[in-house]
C-alpha cells in the first residue's frame, strides 16, 4: 500500500537483479491479482476497499487445504482461514475468488507406516466454499523439487522428522481428481487443473474440468470489461500447461517475508534458512 501511494514500485529480477520501476495508477492498471493462504493482514487494513476506490480491479487466488500442521505450520486456523473467505466473497463478490486446493499432498512419515494425504477437509471446505457462492476450485498434485528433497533430508538428520512425498500413479491421481470433479458438482463448483497438462490429457471423455490459468485476462476483462491484456505468457510453465495471461509479478519475499514455512513449499528462498535456524517439532 505504501507503494501504491508512492505511484510505483522497483522490481527486482530474481535472476540478474536488475531493477525495473513499475509505475502504476487506476488508468495505467487494469487488474490487480493476489495469491495467499492468508488473507488477515489485507481485511483487517482495508486494502481491498482502499485500492477498489482508487480505481484497481481486484480478484483474489486463495489457497484453503484441510488443517494439517506437519504440512502447513503456520497458518491460522481453518476456521479462521475461512472467515476471511467469507469476508472476501461478502465485499468484492464470490466471483472474483478462485479457490486453491493445493498442493494434493500424498505423504508418508516414517518408513513402514501406512500413506496419507492431505485431503480430509476437502468435502468441508468446498460446503463453506459453496455457501459463500464461490463456483471455482484449482488443484495440482506435489511437485517434489530438489530443494524440497534437501529440505526433507535436513530435518530427519536434525529433528529425526522422517517425511517422504510420494508421487502417486496416473491411474490414482484420476481417480482422485474425478472424485472431487463428483463431489464438486453437487456444490456447484468447478473443478480446474493448474499445470497438469499430461493429467488433463488422460481425463475421462465426459469430464467437465478444465485448464486452469491463475491469471486470466480473458476472465478479467468479462468481470471488469476493458482492455486488459490478454495474450498468453508463454515464459511461465507452458509446457506444464500454464495457460496464465502476461502480468506483472510485484511480489517480493524480501520485503513482505513469508512466515508460514510450508513443508512442500518451491517458492520462498528464506524457509530453509529458517528452518535450519529453527528447532521444529
Amino acid at each position: 500500500m505504501d507503494h501504491i501511494k508512492l505511484g510505483f514500485f522497483n522490481i527486482k529480477n530474481p535472476y540478474n537483479k536488475t531493477i525495473k520501476k513499475v509505475e502504476v495508477s487506476g488508468g495505467s492498471i487494469h487488474s490487480i491479482v493476489f495469491w495467499s493462504k492468508n488473507y488477515d493482514a489485507f481485511i483487517k487494513v482495508k486494502a481491498g476497499e482502499k485500492l477498489t476506490r482508487l480505481g484497481f480491479n481486484l480478484y483474489f487466488n486463495f489457497t484453503i487445504n484441510s488443517e494439517i500442521s506437519l504440512l502447513e505450520p503456520n497458518l491460522p486456523p481453518l476456521k479462521k482461514r475461512l472467515e476471511q473467505l467469507s469476508e472476501l466473497a461478502s465485499l468484492f463478490g464470490p466471483e472474483k475468488i478462485s479457490w486453491r486446493f493445493d498442493p494434493i499432498c500424498f505423504y508418508e512419515t516414517d518408513d513402514s507406516g501406512p500413506a496419507k494425504n492431505n485431503l480430509s477437509d476437502f468435502t468441508m471446505i468446498a460446503a463453506k466454499a459453496s455457501k459463500f457462492g464461490i463456483k471455482k476450485c484449482v488443484t495440482s498434485f506435489f511437485d517434489n523439487y530438489a530443494k524440497i528433497q534437501r529440505r526433507l533430508k535436513f530435518l530427519c538428520q536434525k529433528n529425526h522428522q522422517t517425511v517422504f512425498f510420494a508421487d502417486p500413479s496416473m491411474d490414482k491421481k484420476k481417480a482422485v481428481i474425478h472424485r472431487m470433479e463428483k463431489h464438486l458438482a453437487t456444490t456447484g463448483i468447478t473443478l480446474y487443473l493448474c499445470c497438469e497438462k499430461e493429467l488433463f490429457s488422460n481425463l475421462d471423455a465426459d469430464t467437465r474440468i478444465q485448464q486452469n490459468s491463475c491469471v486470466d485476462g480473458n476472465l478479467l476483462k468479462t468481470l471488469f470489461r476493458g482492455h486488459p491484456e490478454i495474450k498468453r505468457d508463454y515464459g511461465q510453465r507452458s509446457k506444464q500447461g500454464c495457460n496464465c495471461t502476461k502480468s506483472i509479478d510485484i511480489g517480493s519475499y524480501e520485503e513482505h517475508p513469508c512466515f508460514h514455512n510450508c513443508l512442500f513449499c518451491y517458492a520462498n528462498p528464506q524457509i530453509d534458512t529458517f528452518i535450519k535456524k529453527t528447532k521444529i517439532q
